[in-house]
């Protein structure tokens, strides 16, 4: 059976911390950053974690394995 490809969209948009969380951007940082205040474009920059059930479906995408979920 052929490997599993990793999606390539998946691969730019998320990111799987040491410990196996999955973090991603906020939306509405990407542009027409000029009328938008410092402060939420500070708040906008920092990424988050991905929920539970989310999370499951991107590891798969990304051919990580679930079976430590």
């Amino acid at each position: 059976m052929p490997k599993m490809k990793t999606h390539s969209g998946a691969k730019t948009r998320f990111r799987v911390t040491g410990t196996g969380k999955v973090m991603r951007r906020k939306q509405n940082h990407g542009h027409n950053l000029t009328k938008k205040s410092s402060c939420r474009k500070a708040r906008l920059s920092k990424e988050i974690r991905l929920s539970h059930e989310d999370s499951r479906v991107v590891r798969k995408i990304l051919g990580i394995s679930i079976k430590n979920d």
